[in-house]
């Protein structure tokens, strides 16, 4: 395993972010994942070289985006240099022959808890729901505290790795439930480890960072730059200033690369009325549920 290269992700092994791990880099024998307890412990192991790489996750289809990571992103000096859509499918797990009518409490990370509500409302209406630091932590607690009056929602993985029966699978309010993450690295380039198809794909996108003053008109400006050179934007995002109540930055992810030259000469129009412009990252992007059942 010395020569795997580590990747390091915020939850217990059987994680989601894990998955996408092994999604993104390959065989789990080609790949050291290490556990952290935090996101901030994730972007702090990469940057001081404990670790290869990071994934954390961005953004999920039901919940919507990560911010803690959107403002991780601000702090250190990393570069986006992949992403990764992974399916995600919710299972409740409980102790050897419990039953649902012994369940009084569910536990999990908040954002499953929410992804399940619907669910769970009509499952177990009267258990209360706390949220704990992790999905498949909260099966691995479980699994230790030996609590019968007690469900924990995690991955499928977790079966595996905690030994705990499945009391019903798919708990996720809507089925298109999928989560992105992106991958961090010291470098701008793509990691060599990445699996073949990642490094084959054919479409790029660039996730960059901004500021501007807050005037009149200022944000249609920024979009602008790229309407004008039809380029494809996916997603923006405002974040809080720090230091600067009520002012913002911006995360901005659009189809293309930062060195191709229509795009360079949209983000060079952008910089000059940003206050502040950063690129995060050009990298292959990750083809969605469609793309991969219509691929031969």
């Amino acid at each position: 395993m010395s020569s795997a290269v580590s990747v390091a992700y915020q939850g217990e092994p059987g994680a989601y972010s894990e998955q996408a791990i092994f999604d993104f880099f390959g065989p789990q024998e080609a790949v050291q994942p290490v556990p952290c307890a935090t996101f901030d412990d994730v972007f702090d192991n990469v940057t001081g070289g404990k670790c290869d790489y990071g994934v954390v996750p961005v953004e999920n289809s039901l919940g919507g985006s990560v911010h803690r990571n959107y403002d991780l992103f601000m702090r250190h000096a990393l570069h986006l240099v992949g992403e990764v859509i992974v399916r995600v499918r919710w299972y409740l797990y409980a102790l050897p022959s419990v039953t649902l009518e012994e369940v009084k409490r569910v536990i999990s990370h908040w954002q499953a808890l929410a992804q399940c509500e619907r669910t769970l409302s009509q499952l177990l209406p009267t258990a209360e729901r706390e949220p704990v630091y992790d999905t498949a932590g909260s099966v691995k607690m479980l699994a230790e505290s030996r609590r019968r009056d007690t469900a924990a929602i995690a991955g499928r993985r977790a079966h595996d790795l905690y030994g705990l029966p499945i009391l019903r699978e798919g708990l996720e309010d809507d089925p298109t439930n999928y989560t992105r993450f992106v991958v961090l690295s010291r470098s701008p380039e793509l990691p060599p480890q990445a699996r073949a198809e990642v490094a084959s794909a054919q479409t790029f996108k660039t996730s960059i960072v901004f500021a501007m003053r807050n005037r009149p008109g200022a944000l249609y400006r920024a979009l602008a730059v790229f309407a004008l050179r039809d380029i494809d934007l996916t997603k923006i995002e405002s974040r809080p200033l720090q230091g600067s109540p009520w002012e913002y930055v911006f995360y901005l992810d659009f189809i293309g690369r930062a060195d191709e030259l229509n795009c360079r000469r949209a983000l060079d129009h952008l910089g000059e009325f940003a206050t502040m412009l950063r690129v995060l990252g050009s990298y292959p992007r990750a083809a969605t549920q469609n793309e991969k059942e219509q691929s031969p």
